[in-house]
């Protein structure tokens, strides 16, 4: 455990990043600050691959898009989901999340999140190896949504959230004192669907969303000038449902991300391999543009900014292939598909796949997925199966593998109509 915190630590204190990337397949991953806020915390997308942006309303919908809450069909409810985290590295990760939303009117619903994630108990120690204290990293966002139909067939949505993230409890970590981190971001989305359509002699509905999350002020670790980028992440994708009959109906749907944050440039080599500095000691950037950027200009240059396919010449400078700028960003997209079923709107099996360029962290599971639903409660689980390019990683597994969530949720118009009080 102490390992993996160290790990997070460094990341999110280093000022410069300091690795070699030199082959025309190399490494590049994108990295930010509190990386929590992009997991998946809840259970039906985690059984359909990780999609949710376009996928019918439910009271998970604010990780999602919040947009989709205009549409959600009932008064109010509220869920509750647990994830055991990286169970294939440690015991004591989690994530939690806990949702609930309330319809004003027609037109308009309002959503809060609470998400909670621990890291574990860890021990500190001196510079000489004694023990000093003993903590429990914690990271938590509390945010608040708004959702509302501007048409027909489409919303629109805004969520803001509080962000707090403390890996260390105030302890001096690599000579400097730490703090932890605090800042404020905010969700958009929108939301489009069409019922009024047939497709194969059966009725379709057809779905889109996109969204934006954790747009917001960087975070800081430190009293130090440097501050980290939250991950800032663009989705998107469609949504078909089949009504098949009465009681049978399946949907498939497709999710495609990309961090609209900067990507690792290349820094100019020396004959003996080290990176060459200029007259102020900052890295000499060959490939790609400068990281350190505000958040308005990194958001827009994301799409742009990659270094490249290439290799190092021999004066150290990097010189992209032909056509590199255009496919490392294709490989930033990360994409999942998922398929749902339902039976009678009781009985519900889910699966899905997620895809990642093995150059941007490499993630690929398969996901299984089953809901069962009554008057007041339902109750989801899913299942991640690592799909991992063993050809690449002999002998390892990845950390994902074997991730179980659970989900309850509750529909308080039925509770309220099972108490009589409706």
């Amino acid at each position: 455990m102490s390992i993996l915190v160290c790990s997070l630590l460094v990341n999110v204190l280093q000022a410069q990043q300091d690795e070699v990337r030199s082959s025309v397949l190399q490494l590049n991953t994108i990295t930010t600050a509190v990386p929590f806020l992009i997991i998946n915390p809840e259970t039906r997308g985690g059984g359909m691959g990780d999609v949710g942006v376009s996928t019918s309303p439910d009271g998970n919908s604010l990780h999602w898009n919040v947009a989709k809450y205009a549409f959600i069909e009932g008064k109010s409810g509220a869920s509750i989901s647990y994830t055991p985290w990286l169970r294939a590295l440690v015991p004591d990760i989690s994530l939690s999340y806990l949702t609930g939303y309330y319809r004003i009117d027609k037109m308009s619903t309002v959503a809060v999140g609470l998400r909670y994630f621990s890291l574990g108990n860890i021990q500190f120690t001196d510079q000489f190896g004694n023990n000093t204290v003993q903590f429990t990293p914690n990271e938590f966002a509390l945010n608040a949504g708004y959702s509302r139909k501007l048409a027909q067939r489409l919303s629109g949505g805004l969520s803001a959230k509080f962000i707090t993230s403390n890996l260390t409890g105030g302890q001096t970590v690599g000579g400097a004192n730490s703090k932890p981190g605090r800042t404020i971001a905010v969700d958009l989305g929108v939301f489009y669907t069409n019922d009024d359509l047939v497709m194969f002699d059966k009725d379709v509905v057809v779905s889109w969303g996109a969204a934006i999350s954790n747009l917001g002020a960087k975070i800081s670790y430190t009293d130090a000038t440097t501050r980290d980028f939250l991950p800032i992440n663009l989705r998107l994708g469609p949504t078909v449902m089949w009504h098949l009959n009465d009681f049978n109906k399946i949907s498939a749907s497709v999710d495609f991300n990309k961090y609209m944050v900067p990507s690792p440039p290349k820094y100019a080599e020396d004959a003996n391999g080290n990176f060459q500095q200029d007259a102020n000691g900052n890295f000499v950037i060959s490939s790609g543009l400068d990281p350190d950027r505000p958040v308005p200009s990194a958001v827009f240059t994301s799409f742009y900014d990659a270094p490249g396919y290439g290799d190092y010449n021999d004066a150290g400078e990097w010189e992209p292939i032909s056509a590199g700028v255009l496919r490392e960003e294709l490989n930033e997209v990360s994409a999942g598909i998922g398929i749902e079923y339902w039976y009678d709107n009781q009985f519900a099996f889910r699966t899905g796949y997620f895809t990642e360029h093995f150059s941007k962290g490499n993630r690929k599971y398969l996901t299984l997925g089953a809901g069962l639903k009554l008057n007041v409660f339902s109750l989801d689980f899913s299942y991640l199966i690592s799909t991992y390019n063993v050809r690449r990683n002999v002998g390892t597994t990845s950390p994902l593998a074997n991730t179980l969530r659970f989900t309850l949720s509750f529909n308080f118009d039925e509770m309220s109509k099972a108490e009589g009080t409706d």
